[in-house]
């Protein structure tokens, strides 16, 4: 009897456990749209719990969505954008509020009275400071990994890649990749065209401060530096600095630098987007990712050129969620970095995907999925279920 009392009692006591950690550990979903004081939508803003290196970004309309979970009530949120104030409050304060929406008020810049250095100075020093002011030791970010296909503007592939990138921050060359989910729309292209690497290679390879070879590497201190207006971020006054290309007239790129700090907190090259956050560490971290990339017609293939494929397409956006520093927990195993998207050999885990906090749909995925779906009238969600071969 005494025995039959204590399974039961144990029993009872890790079901109890259970119950509290499961309860702990439930997904809150936070929604709300970022504004200004005009009522106008900011987008591209961070929303991050910054103690705990996880969060998001505002789409292109302002709207954001974030998981978070019953242990995480008081932990505070950061809502911050280049050109406002940042704001603070709690997950349980937001949760209280009736209207789901965050007004974030113009900073005043304040540079009147400040002597300035030159443009390119500032770029100079930005660089000679760029291992100090980003994230340099090592860590794993997971990666949302879009891409789509189009063929006379339109869509025409979609793939999506969740992804684990082990890096060392701008600063360093190209790190360890590990693709763990992968999906795709079906295939409507009239030029199925194979990449011989992943797409996660250009977000590393088009960022002019990574130490890299290839065609994308610039020579910026050859480049000639002019002052292109003011801004502001936390609390920092931020120059914008555009430099153009000397040999290329096309290529301009912009930096929007920290007066005080030298950190780049954006950069702009062509139709190639780079956000960057404030880590808990006090250093910057990747927070978002796009890039549109046009084939040359010499880069198609002779057969298709007149085709609907001799305008084809790679547009790319990366959602970083969240960023790990622990040692033991940025284990990962190589796989993907040397294969195209469409190539990854994983079964479709339509659990994961479901349980995924995607943030709101930006105007890039809402087109890509209209144009996909309006080909032939099949919803995206159905593609991904005839196309995929689904986890067992």
């Amino acid at each position: 009897m005494q025995t039959k009392y204590i399974f039961h009692s144990t029993f009872i006591a890790l079901f109890i456990s259970l119950f509290q950690l499961t309860a702990q550990t439930k997904k809150i979903e936070l929604n709300g749209v970022i504004e200004d004081e005009t009522q106008m939508t900011i987008p591209y803003a961070s929303v991050s719990i910054v103690s705990k290196s996880k969060g998001t970004s505002s789409n292109d309309e302002g709207e954001f969505s974030f998981s978070v979970s019953n242990n995480e009530m008081q932990d505070t949120l950061t809502i911050s954008s280049l050109g406002y104030n940042s704001v603070k409050i709690t997950v349980e304060e937001y949760i209280a509020k009736q209207e789901k929406k965050i007004i974030l008020k113009e900073s005043a810049v304040m540079m009147d009275d400040v002597e300035l250095l030159s443009a390119k100075q500032y770029v100079l020093n930005a660089l000679k400071n760029l291992k100090k002011n980003t994230l340099s030791s090592s860590h794993v970010k997971e990666i949302l990994f879009r891409r789509a296909t189009t063929e006379s503007t339109k869509a025409k592939f979609f793939v999506e890649n969740y992804l684990k990138y082990r890096d060392r921050g701008p600063a360093s060359g190209v790190g360890r990749v590990q693709v763990t989910q992968a999906r795709k729309s079906a295939d409507y292209r009239v030029w199925k065209a194979k990449d011989w690497h992943h797409s996660i290679n250009a977000m590393l390879q088009l960022n002019p401060l990574r130490p890299i070879e290839g065609q994308h590497r610039r020579n910026l201190k050859k480049f000639d530096w002019k002052r292109d207006g003011n801004s502001s971020y936390e609390g920092e006054d931020v120059l914008i600095i555009k430099g153009q290309n000397p040999k290329i007239d096309w290529e301009t790129i912009t930096f929007y630098i920290g007066i005080d700090s030298y950190k780049i907190y954006k950069i702009e090259r062509g139709r190639t987007l780079y956000l960057y956050k404030n880590h808990k560490s006090g250093k910057l971290v990747l927070n978002y990712f796009k890039n549109e990339w046009v084939f040359k017609e010499d880069l198609v293939p002779k057969a298709y050129r007149s085709t609907i494929a001799k305008r084809t397409s790679l547009k790319l956006e990366a959602l970083i969620f969240s960023v790990e520093t622990d040692k033991k927990k940025m284990r990962l195993r190589d796989y993907g970095i040397d294969l195209d998207m469409a190539a990854i050999d994983l079964p479709y885990d339509v659990d994961f995907w479901n349980s995924l906090s995607l943030p709101p749909d930006t105007k890039f995925y809402k087109k890509i999925k209209s144009e996909l779906e309006g080909l032939y009238g099949v919803k995206l969600e159905t593609q991904f279920d005839l196309v995929n071969k689904k986890k067992r």
